[in-house]
């Protein structure tokens, strides 16, 4: 469990390599929270039909001595939650309530990202960044979104930074690609094909890599040089992959805020040039 990682993050994080029977004891742990603080290991076992063996190797699997140690970690979590952040949009819900859910729950998903940041990954990630010959984004889908907007932050700092969207010429950018570079790879759920097949030719390639993605436990994560991981929670209407691109916007604005400050005077010149070219835009 990474540091400052609450158990129900915990659980949602790893729950893609959860085997059948353990992604049996998540689902009810984050549907029915309550039930875990006020019932015993046996009433859990008995409510899941599974041997109460099965929920302690489970509680072990995602950090925790045992059962009353997660109950505890869960106990806490829950209590101090604010009220309503989760909150579910409901059909009839008024125009402003609708707003108001879906604001909170991107402040959520903000603040859960923020209490799991390790800091010395963030630390490593804008070193590498700021060494390499030239910085490559990449993204498919929601995820390509995101990895313009990186280009459109990076290219501020003077960096050689590129992006592009048509999934043929992100392989072929991949592929020109040397030790020298990096490439930032941003998939919700580390299990994008497209992705993936970038990542593959990377490797081979021994380019330094960096992922911005939901999951700890997937393909993605586990094999890229440098993991950062965002937080968030589905609901009805809105899916994970939505909130999360949220705080995706919000880690890529940490590494270019960070990335200036230790350019320093070269950052600060060349975003000087950059203020300069786009003043013909203004009226």
């Amino acid at each position: 469990m990474r540091k400052n990682q609450t158990c129900l993050m915990n659980i949602r994080t790893n729950y893609p390599r959860f085997s059948v029977t353990e992604r049996k004891i998540a689902d009810y742990i984050i549907k029915h929270p309550q039930n875990i603080i006020h019932s015993s290991i046996n009433q859990v076992a008995e409510d899941l039909n599974v041997a109460e063996s099965t929920v302690f190797r489970f509680c072990k699997r995602i950090g925790y001595k045992g059962y009353q140690a997660m109950k505890i970690a869960l106990a806490s979590e829950v209590i101090s939650s604010e009220d309503n952040i989760h909150e579910k949009v409901e059909q009839g819900d008024m125009i402003e309530t609708v707003a108001s859910k879906v604001f909170q729950s991107h402040i959520q998903s903000l603040k859960d990202t923020l209490e799991i940041i390790d800091e010395e990954k963030l630390q490593l990630a804008v070193g590498m960044l700021t060494a390499a010959r030239s910085v490559q984004f990449f993204g498919s889908g929601g995820s390509s979104i995101v990895a313009l907007d990186g280009y459109h932050k990076f290219i501020r700092t003077g960096l050689q930074v590129q992006a592009v969207q048509d999934t043929h010429m992100q392989l072929m950018a991949a592929a020109q690609l040397t030790s020298e570079d990096c490439a930032i790879l941003i998939s919700h759920s580390g299990a994008s094909k497209d992705i993936i097949h970038i990542l593959n030719i990377l490797r081979k390639s021994n380019v330094k890599t960096i992922a911005i993605t939901n999951f700890a436990k997937s393909t993605l994560s586990e094999s890229v040089n440098i993991a950062l991981y965002t937080s968030s929670e589905e609901t009805s209407y809105r899916t994970e992959a939505f909130s999360s691109r949220v705080a995706q916007l919000t880690l890529i604005d940490v590494l270019y805020v960070n990335i200036l400050m230790k350019l320093g005077e070269k950052g600060q010149t060349a975003l000087e040039k950059m203020r300069e070219a786009l003043m013909i835009k203004r009226l």
